[in-house]
């Protein structure tokens, strides 16, 4: 059955028990209330993303207490859980609708590439501390799951604009029915953003535009659900550096089916493909063209009244051009230029009752990865739920970086003699160790606590060959990382809740005996040691709502950041239920302050010294 359109007094913020049994899929892939996921998993619900007014993912991404945001240019960030932060932070795994969004260059993400209406997400989970036998390599410290709408929930036409002194924007959506079960919907939106300044004071020149349109298309039945969805996109950089300034392009694509099936036994049946094309491209300097062909089974199942299965497995083709125009006297390029790698995996996890609140959660997954070949990467997890709204966990797993092509294809050279190379460089490894909390101390309040310790070995080093040039990545760092991380929120009356986090982190970073020491082991990430953010959300009457944001970041070690305090703001007044007009204030505090450093930084930090200027928007929604 369609349902109606949806009018703006139907987002009204969830009940603190409603948010207790949001369904999640991220922690065991299969659905189960969020009060039973033995994770340190944030979610942010729909309502969080509309009454934000960020635009962008990364903005969206904010609201999460366990990441770590750092906006680096207009169209840079570096986001990471647990450390390790940088505009290439490889240790957080991001999936959009399942379909992963990490680039074998660096295995950081583009997000300047990744773009989803606000209004179509349905909501984000984000998991703080491994993933790997779930979701694979480099779901390492982390993983973001951003899943979106069936186009049932979008029927009719959605219109949004608006803009200030940063940023305009622009989108247009429509949904409709095509038959009994079968919705779609398609839509069209643009943005484009001023450049910033540097700490200097001179144009940072990183303003950039983008224009993005797709569809999605769903079929029910009475067993089956089908899925078809597309994004095409296309933008323009701008770039501070030679030749001539010339802008960055950026465009791409994707295609994604996905077929699931209700089994007569119980379980679950899913079968899902994707197609995702990038490119990249500065006239003069490099242009670099991504395909990646990917399949994915997996089988859900009970067995006995007292197992929970998930298994399955996937195969995953990538085909990268990386070509770099010469740039004497030195060069870099990659070695080969272009590259096509298949990555295959195998996967299973049993969720064991042990009695009516002790659960054993046993997994391991086998990845076969490019460079390195099988890697296994296995977890442990028991949970105990004394009483309904009581959770206490712990867990142990295993994850791994694997190598890039950044690690391994890379090359530079100064005239004739080679001054970088990847050679032989081998997976990250992790083992990390968690214990949480979750529960609802009453029924107006809840409250998530988890801390962790993480060994890392195999982390990525610049070592000399010989005593002399070149310059090698390789495996020569380790260490161990331990924090904490809290959460909660509390209904203060029935229209004012508040909500807050708070995270620490220590990194206990060390070069083995025989490394060079070239750098600093500040290469690993630049990361606060704390942060800390308060939200405030009412429900003025009339339609009128007013949220404030506090965040409190600490400061960054190498390149240097000072901390920072920061407020925003936005006051929204639903005229009526097809219209409302929202004013946003975002970084009220200061006229513009520095989030990732005040200097250059090595290949693993990337640009820094741009600042994030205070900014004023007016938007306006329109649904019929």
């Amino acid at each position: 059955m369609v349902s109606a359109p949806e009018t703006l007094a139907d987002l009204r913020q969830l009940s603190i028990e409603d948010l207790a049994n949001v369904d999640v899929s991220s922690v065991s892939k299969t659905a189960q209330p969020l009060s039973n996921a033995p994770a340190a998993i944030y979610v942010i619900t729909r309502d969080d993303i509309l009454r934000s007014g960020a635009t962008t993912l990364p903005e969206i991404l904010r609201l999460a207490p366990n990441l770590q945001v750092a906006r680096i240019t207009a169209t840079s960030y570096a986001v990471s859980a647990r450390g390790f932060n940088g505009s290439a932070a490889d240790k957080l795994l991001v999936l959009i609708d399942g379909r992963s969004v990490y680039t074998p260059f660096s295995h950081g993400v583009f997000w300047d590439s990744q773009d989803v209406l606000p209004e179509d997400i349905d909501r984000i989970e984000v998991i703080s501390g491994p993933g790997a036998t779930l979701w694979g390599a480099n779901a390492v410290n982390g993983v973001i799951n951003i899943l979106t709408r069936r186009s049932s929930e979008t029927q009719g036409v959605s219109l949004r604009a608006g803009g200030g002194d940063r940023e305009q924007f622009a989108s247009l959506q429509y949904g409709g029915t095509l038959g009994d079960g079968l919705t779609y919907r398609i839509y069209a939106d643009g943005m484009r953003q001023t450049g910033n300044e540097t700490a200097t004071g001179q144009d940072a020149r990183d303003g950039w535009s983008r224009r993005q349109a797709g569809f999605r298309l769903d079929w029910s039945g009475a067993d089956d659900l089908i899925t078809l969805q597309g994004d095409v996109y296309k933008g323009s950089e701008e770039q501070a550096t030679a030749p001539l300034f010339a802008d960055l392009a950026n465009s791409g694509g994707n295609l994604m089916a996905r077929w699931t099936r209700t089994l007569s036994s119980g379980g679950t049946l899913q079968v899902q493909a994707y197609y995702d094309q990038i490119e990249r491209s500065v006239p003069g300097r490099y242009r670099d063209t991504l395909r990646t062909y990917d399949l994915d089974v997996q089988h859900s199942f009970s067995l006995g009244g007292r197992h929970q299965i998930v298994w399955g497995g996937g195969y995953r083709l990538t085909e990268d051009d990386f070509p770099i125009a010469p740039s004497p006297p030195k060069t870099q390029f990659f070695d080969p230029v272009s590259s096509r790698q298949t990555l295959t995996n195998l996967f299973a996890q049993d969720a064991i009752t042990l009695t009516p609140t002790l659960t054993l959660t046993l997994g391991l997954k086998l990845e076969n990865e490019p460079y390195v070949g099988l890697e296994p990467l296995p977890n442990l997890r028991l949970a105990w739920k004394p009483t309904n709204t009581t959770l206490l966990w712990l867990g142990v797993s295993r994850a791994v970086r694997s190598p890039s092509r950044l690690d391994r294809d890379f090359v530079e050279v100064h005239g004739a003699t080679v001054f970088l190379t990847g050679r032989d460089f081998q997976s990250e490894s992790l083992v990390a160790y968690q214990l949480g909390y979750r529960g609802q101390p009453s029924a107006r309040s809840s409250v998530s606590v988890s801390a962790y310790y993480n060994v890392y070995d195999d982390l990525r080093s610049f070592e000399l060959t010989g005593g002399g040039l070149p310059i090698v990545f390789a495996n020569r760092m380790e260490g161990e990382a331990y924090g904490i991380e809290a959460w909660g929120a509390y209904q203060m009356t029935d229209w004012w809740r508040l909500s807050g986090g708070f995270t620490w982190l220590h990194k206990d970073l060390r070069y083995r005996p025989g490394s060079a020491n070239l750098v600093s082991t500040d290469i690993a990430g630049n990361d606060p040691d704390y942060q800390a953010s308060v939200r405030s959300m009412m429900d003025l009457g009339s339609g009128v709502t007013l949220d404030l944001d506090v965040r409190r970041i600490g400061e960054l070690p190498d390149p240097v950041s000072p901390a920072y305090t920061e407020l925003g703001a936005r006051v929204r007044w639903a005229v009526s239920d097809s219209v409302e007009i929202a004013l946003t204030g975002v970084n009220l505090l200061n006229d513009r302050h520095l989030e990732f450093g005040s200097a250059s930084a090595n290949v693993q930090l990337g640009a820094t010294g741009i600042e994030s200027a205070r900014s004023v928007s007016v938007d306006l929604r329109w649904r019929f």
